[in-house]
Order: structure tokens, then C-alpha cells, then sequence
């Protein structure tokens, strides 16, 4: 195999070549309600080539049949002749790298067999149900994925990576007469099986919530100070700052570049955020993006001002920065764009209790159910929520929506908690159409001043 791709980029015509080739095997089980929704096997092999003449553009091609590489490496050479570029594209330097890496799970998934992780998706699906009788509909579902990635450039570059991931969902719905709440919880992790056995408390957690927010009272809209669990904290960070540091968006749009100028105060000297993709165990984690360059720790905020950015090699060396390791794609039919690895703000110093107790009036809002954000705007629905009265965590509160404007947000959060976690759920990132990639998120508690929500 190696000595094929070589020879392809021998041959090629580009400025630059690069062939990326995944192999994927992937497992799914759903059960809805009694019954059984899916469950299957699969795999799925291709790669792509992607050819860079500098004065002219990127041509790409992709293929699921590897005899096709010396006449994709034409094709795509080809393609990238008929293009048009107002400027020559350059890439930043990234030291070649010639690498082979293997994975080893404690109980590798690809060894147990699909009758058996049908009956774990069940299990929990009958956890769910059996938690109460205002329980309508159930959702559980199983995935696992085993990914070999091949990446070879004309610059010197052969690294071959293996990815596993692993993930659970439980997902409950409870109605009581007109009234319909739904909850859920999910774990993934690029570990093996066990990972994701004796999670039966994770299922209750969902049953066990989707039935107590029947009982919910829907928040009073206004202005409230709030305090973030570190989900939600990790999810407003992802969504409403992390995209806005994706340089490709930076330099593409005459307002991003303005509003995103290194050295511009972003909040208090408390604030301080990264994306990192060398740290193990964590869903975005990479040893090395899917254009070679190694995955690094990479500071977007520190001490409350805007130090960085990430970067592809091409958008890195369009504005004179180094390239970061983020250039991403979710499979081989996909060209790398700039994307997160694992984001999160840094660990801060003042305890969840010292946080509230001199709150009279706010809200601990948790978890994330949806949102959207256009460039510095926001609005995130809260999972579920509490009341904060008198410094003690009160009633339960639903229909829970912050919104806002990013900058005066980043420079109202006035406290940092002490109890960092990262956020291995389920689900992943979308942008341009690539869907969903898996990403890490992590944060503490954090305190928001003078947040506006809407509610009744």
C-alpha cells in the first residue's frame, strides 16, 4: 500500500499532493420504545486526492477503489489547472513527518459480538421505561466506529493512525396530559467496550429528569444573573467563540476580521480558553490534523485577551501565523476545512457554593438543548434549569433561553469555578456541510452577570 501511494505521488503534476485513505468500520443499535429500530454493521473504504497548483487552485478527487489512484492523481491534477485564484494559494510549513501508530482498547468492541450490544442498548432501554409509568417514549442507542487513516503528501509526510470511538445515548420522554418533557444523556469516547457498560444510571438520569420537568415551571423572563453547569459553559464556548476563532471564517468575512483582532480584550483577566487535540482520551483528540500537521495545545484566549487562532496550513500562511492543527474532515469524501479539536476555558479558582450564595435572585442553568449563534449573537435553550434564591439552589424551571451578545458576555463572566470537567457526550460539530465530527468540550461552573432570558 505504501509503496502504490508513493509512486502516485511520484507521478503527480501539482505543485502539491496529498492522499488521505480511511478504512471505517462501524457498528449501531437503536431501540425506540419496545421495539428495534436498527442494527447493523458496516464498512466503509475510500480516500481522496487533493492537488494544489498554486496559481490556480485545489483540484480533488475521491474513490472507493485504490486501483483508481495514479488515474485519480490525474483527475485532480486536472481539476485544479481549470481553476481560478484572485492570488497564489501558499501553505505554511509543517515539518514532514513519517509515523505509524496502533490503539489498544481494554475490551476492543470489535470483539463483541452484535447480539450482545443489542442487549445492552436494550437494557438500558428497559431502564428507562421501568422508571416511571409517565414514561411514553424511549430512545437507546449504541454506536461504535474503528477508524484506520492513511496520510501520505508530496512534501515527505506518511503517518497512519488508528481511532476507535464508542458511544451510548439514552433518550426519555414523559407526559403528563397535554404536558410532553424529554431528556437525555449520552457518553462517547474513543476507548473500547467497556467504556460504556454499567451505565444503567445514566438511563434512570434521563427517565428520572424528563419526568421531574413535568413538574417544571416555565422561568420568568428578564435579566438574572446565571450560573452555567459546565456543560453548558463547555457548549456557549464551542458554539459562540470557538467557530468565530476558525480562520477560514476570519479571514473570509470583512466583520469577523474586525471583531476577531488578536489582542483585543474578550473578558476579565480570569478568562482564559484553548482548543487542544494532544490530550488523550478525549473525542476530538488527533495525533496529528488531516493534513499532517501534529495536533498542539493552541491558546484563543489568556488573561482575558484574544491571542490566537486556528489555523489550516493554507489559511495560517494567508495571515502570516502558524499553521495549528486543526484542518479537519469527518470522512475521505471531504477536503480538510478548519475546524475545533477539543475546546474548553481553563480551570478557575472559585468553588460551585461561593459562586451562588451571594446570588438573591438567578439561575443555574444546565446542559444545552439546541441554540444558534450569527457571528457575535447567540441563543441557547438551557436542558433544564434551577432557581437560585437567597445563595441556595431552589425549584426546578424550564423553557430556559439565553441570549446575547458574545463580547459583553465574555466580559460579564466574573467568576471561574474550581471543578473543571471535560464533556464526552455524544453528537458532534457541523460546518459546510461536514456533520458530524467529533469534538471535545470542556469547562467549570462559570458566572454570568446581567444575562437576558427569555421564558414567560
Amino acid at each position: 500500500m505504501r509503496d502504490r501511494i508513493q509512486d502516485a505521488l511520484k507521478r503527480s503534476k501539482a505543485d502539491y499532493t496529498e492522499i488521505r485513505i480511511e478504512e471505517k468500520e462501524t457498528t449501531r443499535v437503536v431501540f425506540r420504545g419496545k421495539e428495534l429500530e436498527v442494527a447493523n454493521a458496516n464498512i466503509d473504504k475510500g480516500g481522496i486526492v487533493r492537488c494544489l497548483i498554486k496559481d490556480k487552485g485545489w483540484g480533488v478527487a475521491t474513490f472507493n477503489n485504490l486501483d483508481d489512484l495514479l488515474n485519480k492523481v490525474d483527475q485532480a491534477t486536472q481539476c485544479a489547472r481549470v481553476g481560478s485564484v484572485p492570488e497564489p494559494i501558499e501553505l505554511a510549513p509543517v515539518e514532514p513527518v513519517q509515523q505509524v501508530t496502533t490503539v489498544e482498547m481494554k475490551r476492543d468492541f470489535r470483539d463483541i459480538s452484535l447480539a450482545e450490544k443489542k442487549a445492552l442498548a436494550e437494557r438500558y432501554n428497559e431502564v428507562m421505561r421501568a422508571t416511571s409509568d409517565k414514561i411514553i417514549d424511549t430512545r437507546s442507542v449504541y454506536m461504535d466506529a474503528f477508524t484506520r487513516l492513511i496520510l501520505a503528501n508530496s512534501e515527505g509526510t506518511y503517518i497512519e493512525q488508528e481511532k476507535p470511538a464508542v458511544a451510548i445515548a439514552a433518550i426519555a420522554t414523559a407526559r403528563d396530559g397535554d404536558n410532553v418533557q424529554q431528556s437525555d444523556e449520552s457518553l462517547a469516547s474513543p476507548q473500547g467496550y467497556e467504556y460504556v457498560l454499567d451505565k444503567d444510571e445514566l438511563a434512570r438520569k434521563a427517565a428520572r429528569r424528563a419526568v421531574e420537568l413535568l413538574s417544571a415551571q416555565p422561568v420568568q423572563a428578564g435579566q438574572y444573573t446565571v450560573v452555567a453547569d459546565q456543560l453548558l459553559a463547555g457548549v456557549f464556548i464551542h458554539e459562540a467563540f470557538g467557530h468565530l476563532s476558525e480562520a477560514d471564517f476570519v479571514y473570509e468575512d470583512p466583520k469577523a476580521r474586525e471583531m476577531m483582532t488578536l489582542g483585543r480584550r474578550f473578558g476579565k483577566g480570569i478568562l482564559n480558553v484553548y482548543d487542544d487535540g494532544s490530550i488523550p482520551n478525549l473525542r476530538g483528540t488527533t495525533l496529528y490534523d488531516d493534513e499532517g500537521t501534529p495536533a498542539r495545545r493552541n491558546w484563543l484566549i489568556r488573561d482575558g485577551e484574544l491571542v490566537g487562532r486556528l489555523h489550516s496550513r493554507q489559511t495560517a500562511a494567508r495571515m502570516g501565523e502558524k499553521a495549528s492543527g486543526n484542518a479537519r474532515a469527518i470522512n475521505y469524501r471531504f477536503a480538510p476545512i478548519v475546524r475545533m479539536t477539543n475546546t474548553a476555558i481553563d480551570n478557575g479558582v472559585t468553588s460551585f457554593e461561593d459562586m451562588i450564595k451571594d446570588i438573591e435572585l438567578g439561575i443555574y442553568a444546565c446542559d444545552a438543548y439546541g441554540g444558534e449563534t450569527m457571528l457575535e449573537n447567540f441563543s441557547f435553550s438551557s436542558g433544564y434549569a434551577y432557581m437560585i434564591r437567597d445563595g441556595k439552589i431552589a425549584e426546578m424551571v424550564k423553557d430556559v433561553i439565553l441570549a446575547g451578545n458574545l463580547f459583553t458576555t465574555l466580559e460579564n463572566i466574573d467568576a471561574i469555578g474550581d471543578d473543571f470537567k471535560w464533556l464526552n457526550t455524544s453528537g458532534g460539530c457541523g460546518k459546510r456541510g461536514q456533520f458530524p465530527l467529533p469534538v471535545g468540550m470542556g469547562a467549570p461552573h462559570i458566572r454570568i452577570q446581567n444575562v437576558v432570558i427569555g421564558g414567560e
